[in-house]
């Protein structure tokens, strides 16, 4: 689907609503925990706007006055046979609402800048709108610029930890950034953190599959894409326009589990054990221990498994945590760090709150 995509089916208000509403799209892990964050800071009192409508792949919540009963029913709605999108059915949105994507589609990262030009604020946690193509983070820009309407990225990368708004920051302030790196991969760091030997590689993975720490499907971790993405939404941000394959990932799958069918997945997940466990054996004889890595600057970038030192300063997080370090004029001969927990649905759901609260705030 382009960047600009056709227009729904349907009236959408040329004016600016009076109250912001939000339109959720995804009712997943992180959808679920967005909606319990609106539900616990209305409890406590914050004015948080109301939801207009709720949907997923499955159904559509046209009124969703009680977001939790309807966040019930979308999930518990069969599968359909007909392709169907929801957003489709669902004209009404008006200038100053606020679509929330908490979904990881393709499909739905192709309006976002048809709804930015239509003046509805975009708030993401999905890194295909400014993380694939470089046509498709160009239209949003531009759809953003020429409307006013604001998109809300941070929980795209680090799950709302300030990286992205650090490195807008240091450029609007004339600083010029000369490399980033870092454990961007919550999932992949608490795979490897936990990987002593004790247990095969794979059962880290099952567990990390149960708590949430994973993607739906591990194999968008273990491919090194959701690293590769989020080093080009950093890159764009420090304003190197470059393109997907510029940077180079290492991935950890074999070709039979990566062509595997979504029911295969589970059952060829020891195919990865022998070859990380003789890579893990070498690390720990030089002292070192394997972290998934990702670099980029103005020329490009990778990601992939380094053996790194105790004391390096990338090994310094623990469970989920990103680590990254910022490179830059300012800050060449200690590179600015960013710490704390990259994945979980809590804290991606609390980004992505925080982005709509800034929005509907001050537009």
């Amino acid at each position: 689907m382009s960047a600009v995509a056709q227009r729904p089916p349907g009236r959408w208000a040329a004016g600016r609503v009076a109250t912001p509403r939000i339109a959720l799209l995804g009712t997943g892990g992180v959808g679920g925990a967005f909606v319990a964050r609106c539900e616990q800071l209305r409890a406590a009192g914050r004015a948080i706007p109301g939801f207009a409508w709720m949907g997923n792949s499955r159904a559509l919540a046209a009124r969703a006055d009680d977001p939790v009963a309807a966040l019930a029913t979308l999930r518990a709605a069969p599968p359909r046979a007909d392709a169907w999108a929801p957003w489709t059915e669902a004209a009404g949105l008006e200038r100053g609402d606020v679509l929330v994507d908490a979904t990881s589609s393709d499909a739905v990262a192709g309006w976002h800048a048809e709804w930015l030009a239509r003046g509805v604020h975009v708030v993401t946690a999905n890194k295909l709108g400014t993380g694939a193509a470089l046509a498709r983070c160009h239209a949003i820009a531009a759809a953003a610029a020429a409307s006013g309407a604001g998109y809300g990225d941070a929980a795209t990368v680090g799950a709302g930890l300030p990286l992205l708004r650090s490195i807008r920051a240091l450029v609007a302030g004339g600083d010029r950034i000369r490399g980033i790196d870092g454990v961007l991969s919550g999932s992949l760091a608490w795979l490897f953190g936990g990987y002593d030997g004790a247990r095969p590689f794979s059962a880290l993975v099952r567990e990390a599959s149960r708590q949430g720490y994973a993607e739906p499907d591990p194999r968008t971790d273990l491919s090194g894409e959701d690293v590769r993405r989020k080093l080009l939404i950093l890159a764009r941000a420090a304003g190197w326009p470059l393109e997907a394959g510029q940077v180079r990932v290492e991935s950890l799958l074999g070709s039979a589990l990566a062509a595997a069918g979504a029911g295969e997945v589970d059952g060829l997940l020891p195919t990865l054990d022998h070859a990380l466990e003789q890579r893990r054996r070498k690390a720990a004889a030089a002292g070192a221990r394997l972290r998934f890595v990702g670099r980029v600057d103005a020329g490009g970038g990778r990601a992939g498994i380094e053996a790194l030192p105790a004391h390096h300063r990338l090994s310094a997080g623990g469970g989920t945590d990103n680590v990254v370090a910022i490179t830059s004029c300012r800050y060449q001969a200690s590179p600015l760090l960013v710490r704390g927990p990259g994945a979980g649905a809590a804290v991606t759901a609390a980004a992505l709150l925080d982005d709509v609260l800034a929005l509907v705030s001050t537009r």
